[in-house]
Formats: C-alpha cells, structure tokens, sequence
C-alpha cells in the first residue's frame, strides 16, 4: 500500500430511526480500531443535503440547533429549527423543518394553500445570528409557491393588478402583477447561499414542478394545470420587470419552484447535497491516501448507487486514493442494490445476524453491537486479503 501506517476513513449516514450518522460512525470505528490499533482513523459525519443533514453538520463541525417558532404551511405556528455554526458563521437549514409535506395532514393536502414563509423565517433569525453563509436543503415540501412566501418574508413585496399587496401562499402566484425587491433583507447582498438540489426539472412544462410533484402534495389535474400556468407567468413577469432568468436552468422546479427563487432572486447556487455536504465538513484532504473508506446508510437499494451520501463519499474517496477499498454496511440491502458496485463501493455487508423484528433490530444497542460486529468481520477479511 506504500503506507507505514494504514488510514482508515469512516462516513456512514445515519441508520433513520435507529442510529445517528455520528453513532454509526462512532461505532465503526470502534471495530476498525479494534482489527487495526495502529491505524489512522477518522469519523466524520455523513448527509446528503436531506433529512439528518442539520444533525450531522452540527454534530462534525461543533455548531448548535436553534429552536424557534415560525409560520408553517398552512400558515400557523410550528415548532423549527436551523443548526448554527459559529465558527463558520453558517447556518445549515432542512425547508421541511419550516414548510415540509408532513406538517400537513394528508386531509389538508392542497399547494394552493401552502407558503415557504416560515423557511424565510429561518433564514432572517440566522441572519441575525451573523449567519452570511447558508447551506440549505429543499427537499420534502408541502409546498408550490414559486417562493413566494420565502421572498416575501425576506422583504420583497407582491402586487395584484389594484396594486394591492398579494397573499403569500401557492394560490396567490397567480395573481401577482407587479413585483418589488428593493425591500429584501440588506445582508442577503452579502449571503452566499448554497441550496442542495438533487433534482434537474425545470420551473414549468410537463416536467416541471406542478405536473411532477404537484399530486403528491394534494394537487388535482385540474389544480396542476392552473398552477403551471401561474408558475409561467411569474417567471415570465420575473424576467420582462426585473431582467431575472433561470426558469429553464436544472433545479429550478425543485420544491415547487423555490430551486428558482433561490437561484434567480437570491443568486443561490443549486449543487447536488452531498457534493455541498462533503465541501463543508472538508473531508477531501482527509481521504487523500487513505486506504479504506467505511461507509454506509439504513437502507441500500438502486436509489443509493444514483447519488446518495454512500456512493458520493465512495466516488470522491476513489478520486482521492485510487488505491482505495470503499465498504459499506447497511440496516438491509434491496436485491437491486448491487447497483452501488458499479458505483465505487467494493462491497456492502448488512448488518443483521440473527431473524428479528424491525423495531428490535433499529434497537440503538443491537444495532450499534450488529453494526461493531459486521465492520469486524469485513475488516478481518480484508487483513487476510492482504497477508
């Protein structure tokens, strides 16, 4: 290996509803050290811009969550949060804390009727707190608002065609005539704002945001079709008032069109959200040379070899250290799943020993203890492999 000393790099996302991406790596760990005790090895947390992403770069980077109440998608009060690091001056925000489909009872369902302000909200009390950086993910919105409620709790200001102020929910996109930004928060001039953004739709059209994810927040044929049409014209009043574009650029219809507003109201850059994940806890220079990579999440199936945190860690890792050996461990594997092999991982290993129920094998003592036993076995394989 060209190495005295063997470097062991351990990333495993979170085991949802069983362990934390930093208690499965923790763990790993553990068994790593206990095959190698004279290896090298470093834990660092793992998201992909999704749920757990808050946790994880709180927990890897020393920051702090921030409790606070703001307005939901139904326009009342919820409980949310954002993590702040301070060290950094970044604050690390899910939209689905603010404006996420489970806050809304399947009964409620209705994009007409939702708004992003709460996620504006969020961004305004990190501002407060000396935020100038923002890493936020977008996933999981009950909401198809274009934006407009995030910008218009950020200080802009929506106008019908009686010059009245309009409301901020994805119903009232239709009725915007008029649209003024020279409210915006002043500090938004100096933000950098990075938005994971795992989706490629465009605003509008057949595959923009209503007409693909519009029915699984409520929305009727009918509802769709109206709401499209409101879309296109808020992003063609957009770019005739104000010069602002980007209705066509990849991501745009992310979260029911706030991948636009981010990236043509606030200049936000839309990348994949475990490449923002991975940049922000600096774990590049960390996998150079390093000669194995423990990685890993609950379930591994076909979605996790098309970019999920396991295999964008693993590619990043073989870019790094050609060299390297990428394993996985895993709550359970789908049969699709030997996908991930084509994908930079080696090999994944299930963690699972004995038949159990579910809720007995998502038990933090058995899984930690399935989990230490596993990355033992595939660790003594590998020092066999090696001589």
């Amino acid at each position: 290996m060209g190495r005295e000393i063997m470097k062991i790099i351990v990333a495993i996302d979170s085991f949802k509803g069983s362990l934390s991406s930093l208690t499965a790596g923790e763990t790993a760990a553990q068994a790593a050290r206990e095959v190698f005790p004279e290896a090298e090895v470093e834990v660092f947390p793992l998201a992909d811009g999704g749920e757990g992403t808050v946790d994880a770069l709180v927990e890897g980077l020393s920051g702090e969550i921030v409790h606070l109440a703001v307005t939901g998608p139904l326009e009342k009060p919820v409980e949310s949060r954002f993590g702040f690091l301070p060290e950094l001056h970044t604050a690390v925000i899910e939209m689905a804390d603010a404006a996420g489909l489970p806050l809304v009872p399947e009964g409620e369902r209705d994009p007409r009727r939702t708004t992003t302000y709460g996620l504006g909200e969020l961004m305004l009390a990190a501002i407060d707190r000396g935020c100038r950086d923002f890493i936020i993910g977008i996933g999981g919105s009950a909401t198809n608002d274009c934006g407009l409620g995030m910008l218009t709790a950020l200080g802009a200001r929506f106008f019908d065609a009686a010059g009245k102020t309009v409301g901020r929910t994805g119903g009232d996109v239709a009725a915007v005539r008029r649209i003024d930004l020279a409210g915006l928060h002043p500090a938004l001039k100096e933000c950098r704002i990075h938005v994971a953004c795992d989706v490629t739709n465009p605003l509008y059209g057949p595959l923009g945001c209503s007409h693909v994810y519009g029915p699984q927040k409520g929305a009727t044929p009918e509802i769709v079709e109206e709401m499209d049409a409101a879309i296109r014209a808020f992003a063609g009043l957009a770019e005739r008032e104000l010069g602002i574009e980007g209705a066509q650029v990849p991501g745009a219809g992310a979260a029911g069109g706030l991948g636009f507003a981010f990236h043509s109201f606030l200049k936000a850059e839309l990348k994949p959200g475990i490449t923002l994940v991975l940049d922000a806890l600096g774990i590049e220079k960390a996998l150079a040379d390093a000669d194995i990579l423990l990685t890993g999440e609950g379930r591994m199936d076909r979605q996790t070899a098309m970019g999920k945190a396991p295999v964008g860690v693993a590619k990043l890792a073989k870019m790094k250290s050609p060299k390297l050996k990428a394993i996985a461990l895993c709550g359970c594997a789908l049969p699709d799943a030997e996908a991930v092999n084509e994908e930079g991982i080696d090999a994944y290993f299930p963690i699972l020993h004995l038949p159990m129920t579910v809720a007995e094998a998502m038990e933090e003592e058995t899984a930690c203890r399935n989990l230490r036993q596993t990355v033992r076995q595939a660790l003594l394989l590998y020092r066999a492999a090696q001589g």
